[in-house]
């Protein structure tokens, strides 16, 4: 299953998985999310913890349990099979919280605006260099100010 709308009311999240594929375990049908990247795999966590937020909305969609998924990566053209764990979930809840106690706070962190920006599939949504060192909430009074 493509593009498959996930959400998470415990944790609040929402969001699109690329790919859930099921696969049979004991004669029952298992989610199994896939996560499409361009690049390589990375140092650090981000896209283990997507993947996870991902399971963890699917868990408490189906039900069941999810112990594991994976990540693809296009320059390697491999899986890479992520579990699960208890310190990768709590990575999960502790990025939701962060998040939300930003929204809550009214506020927006500054984009990175570094190397990442040109893999990232969100570049045009976020604008880092029109905001460039600038909070968003000036960003969007500058543009107030053109009007």
């Amino acid at each position: 299953m493509t593009g498959l709308l996930v959400c998470s009311r415990e944790f609040g999240l929402s969001g699109k998985a690329d790919v859930v594929e099921f696969h049979q375990r004991e004669g029952v049908w298992h989610p199994y999310p896939v996560e499409y990247k361009r690049g390589r795999p990375k140092s650090h966590l981000a896209d283990k913890v997507q993947l996870c937020a991902q399971a963890l909305c699917l868990e408490e969609m189906l039900g069941l349990p999810i112990p594991e998924g994976a990540l693809f990566y296009g320059k390697t053209r491999r899986r890479q099979v992520t579990a699960f764990d208890e310190a990768l979930r709590e990575e999960v809840r502790q990025a939701a919280l962060a998040v939300h106690a930003l929204l809550h706070a009214g506020l927006l962190p500054p984009p990175a605006a570094d190397e990442r920006c040109a893999a990232c599939s969100l570049a045009e949504s976020c604008l880092p260099k029109a905001v460039r060192g600038r909070s968003a909430l000036r960003y969007v009074e500058s543009l107030r100010g053109a009007e």
